[in-house]
């Protein structure tokens, strides 16, 4: 029997097979994690496209994939129903949603605190007179229906003795018009949204009045990091890697809030880059970078407090049923007090005014 060498094209094939032989050994190792955001590609969601882009989640051996959002309620069902295996929400909206789902399957738990206080407030036009929150009294305040700061408004009103306010509901795009028209006298919402909507409409910010919820007796706890339980209970390995990956990404941003905005620009080409940069950089200062985070320690909770909030919000979401802490948040996955010390030595700039 005669040889035949074999040509350069199939020695070239059998390299290429072998290659892909070895690498789909690797490739199966990795998690798969559909992640949902809270609401559309903006500067907060850097702190979770910077680990994608700068491969921390790969290191981790997880693919993942992040979706921009419509509200925390949305999110919050669409990690419950399976469609999403971790998520970001308002903890409040988790919390509603345990203590009206009670047999519900597949309940989400919080797993990392990101907003520890939270951005909700009361804006105002100076030239209205509202100055302190007994101001309020009377007026007439808009928002969505779903909004968190209107959500959590009670809280507010019972913390500083505020009587009763007529609510405007309306689309979100339209708050901050009415409010610059006149149409209402004050809104809630996210502070680091609002008053860069506002500017955005022509009003500047010297002429804005800010009642931050948190500054005003309200300590309620913001955004977290969630995951479904049946995610939980068949990848406890990949919510570690998640956390840990997503604390090293969380120290990048809050150092070099301008190159984390460039990252969400490759993402979503039509964003204003120096907006969003100064919306990253409100929202950092505050709720991630505050006081209270760096005394609890980023990521984690104080028990007392959670406790609190869970009362609150079943008093005034008028929940069915009370609300457990405890069936709500796990912070055993979280990363060690060392990896979530993402404030020293990282600064960032002052927002402007």
């Amino acid at each position: 029997m005669s040889y035949r060498p074999f040509s350069r094209r199939a020695l070239l094939a059998l390299s290429a097979a072998a290659t892909l032989a070895t690498a789909l050994p690797a490739l199966a190792q990795e998690t798969a994690v559909k992640f949902q955001l809270d609401w559309r590609f903006e500067g907060p969601s850097a702190f979770f496209l910077l680990p994608v882009s700068k491969g921390l989640f790969k290191a981790e051996k997880l693919n993942v994939t992040v979706d921009a959002g419509n509200g925390s309620g949305n999110a919050v069902n669409r990690v419950a129903s399976g469609a999403y295996d971790m998520g970001f929400a308002d903890l409040a909206a988790l919390m509603e949603f345990h203590a009206n789902n009670p047999t519900a399957p597949n309940k989400p738990v919080a797993v990392m605190m990101v907003y520890n206080n939270t951005p909700a407030a009361v804006m105002s036009l100076k030239k209205t007179g509202i100055k302190t929150p007994a101001d309020l009294a009377g007026k007439k305040l808009g928002a969505p229906v779903f909004d968190a700061g209107r959500r959590a408004f009670p809280i507010f009103q019972k913390a500083n003795g505020i009587g009763a306010v007529n609510w405007v509901s309306m689309d979100p795009p339209l708050r901050e018009t009415m409010l610059a028209k006149g149409d209402v006298d004050a809104i809630t919402g996210f502070y680091f949204t609002s008053l860069l909507n506002l500017e955005a409409r022509g009003i500047k910010a010297e002429d804005i009045a800010v009642q931050m919820y948190p500054a005003h007796g309200v300590k309620l706890y913001g955004n977290a990091i969630i995951a479904s339980e049946e995610f939980i209970k068949k990848n406890p390995e990949a919510v570690k890697g998640f956390l840990r990956a997503f604390a090293k990404g969380s120290k990048a941003v809050i150092a070099d809030p301008k190159a984390a905005i460039a990252i969400v620009k490759e993402r979503d080409g039509i964003i204003n880059a120096e907006l969003e940069e100064r919306r990253l950089r409100l929202a950092i200062d505050s709720a991630i970078a505050t006081p209270d985070a760096k005394a609890e320690g980023y990521g984690s909770v104080s028990g007392p407090r959670l406790a609190l909030m869970s009362s609150q919000v079943a008093d005034a979401y008028t929940t069915k049923g009370r609300i457990n802490p405890e069936a709500i948040w796990n912070g055993g996955f979280l990363p060690s007090v060392a990896e979530r010390d993402i404030f020293a030595g990282a600064k960032a700039a002052p927002a402007k005014k």
